[in-house]
């Protein structure tokens, strides 16, 4: 190669090198520090792309894993108000079964009414609790149980695409109607007369029901109608149990998804970095040795 004052390959071709070298090093000391293996669109932009999708994706399932909570928690206070409410009606068969004791006066009775009135208004307040203001229960007072069109469902969303997914329907339960009949489909002693309901809830001991006008039926029936809404409200939870687990394993999947595309790997980064580390202090060294090169063209002159 001739010996050249304006140009010097050697120089350009390890300033060439140099750039190369230092810009992989610095890449790689990007992925390292970040723990990502893509760090700008140009790395991988279809990879990238694909990474985004994934990450609405996870945080989309995160609201509704959230929301299957929230909702096995609105389950769990329904049924805790059923439990009460079967403690309540249970306790009131009690007290109908110990005034009928032949050895109770007139007195023993009222004082057994007093208590059973009372009992009513706790179930009625009862029947019109609510979770973060929603209320646990039907409001349609009068209808009867069981009835479909009287149903009213509340719906819960498990899936991360929304209306278009999957639902659980947890269904409010029809507790006032559980307690609720008709003088005819139970006892013919009532003394109320077979054209009015009997409701065994009341928001005022005014409006209470005597203990002498019901007959021990009423109350079996009633248990039997709360254990359906408790029956109900654990098929609901179940439901929504299994739910919850199969969103926590599709996040866990599409995390794992995630990972692949974007997490770098330490061990071989940390190799890449190695590399052209050296690579950066040979050109450099390499470079400043071709610049000296052309001083020897001096020594002629």
């Amino acid at each position: 190669m001739a010996l050249s004052i304006l140009s010097n390959a050697a120089a350009n071709q390890a300033s060439f090198s140099l750039n190369k070298n230092s810009a992989k090093l610095q890449q790689s000391l990007s992925r390292l520090s970040s723990g990502k293996k893509i760090t700008t669109p140009s790395d991988d932009a279809g990879g990238l792309a694909v990474s985004m999708k994934l990450t609405s994706a996870i945080g989309r399932n995160k609201s509704v894993i959230a929301n299957i909570q929230n909702a096995l928690s609105y389950a769990e206070v329904q049924d805790g108000a059923l439990l009460s409410a079967a403690t309540i009606v249970n306790r009131m068969a009690e007290l109908k079964s110990m005034s009928l004791d032949v050895i109770k006066s007139s007195a023993d009775v009222a004082n057994y009414n007093v208590e059973f009135k009372a009992l009513q208004e706790q179930l009625h307040s009862i029947a019109n609790e609510s979770f973060n203001g929603v209320t646990l229960f039907s409001s349609e007072n009068g209808k009867k149980f069981g009835e479909a069109s009287h149903v009213v469902n509340v719906t819960i969303f498990t899936s991360d695409k929304g209306s278009s997914g999957a639902v659980v329907s947890l269904s409010k339960g029809q507790l006032i109607g559980a307690v609720t009949f008709t003088s005819s489909t139970n006892d013919s002693s009532v003394a109320i007369g077979t054209a009015n309901s009997v409701m065994l809830a009341a928001s005022l001991s005014s409006n209470a029901i005597d203990i002498t006008a019901l007959g021990v039926s009423f109350f079996t029936t009633a248990l039997e109608n709360i254990a359906t809404l408790r029956a109900t409200n654990a098929a609901g939870m179940a439901r929504l149990q299994l739910a919850e687990d199969h969103a926590r394993l599709t996040k866990a999947n599409l995390e794992a998804a995630n990972s692949r595309i974007m997490d770098v790997d330490v061990a071989e980064e940390s190799t890449r970095f190695a590399k052209y580390n050296i690579l950066t202090q040979a050109s450099a060294a390499m470079l400043s040795q071709a610049n000296q090169s052309s001083a020897t063209a001096l020594l002629l002159l």
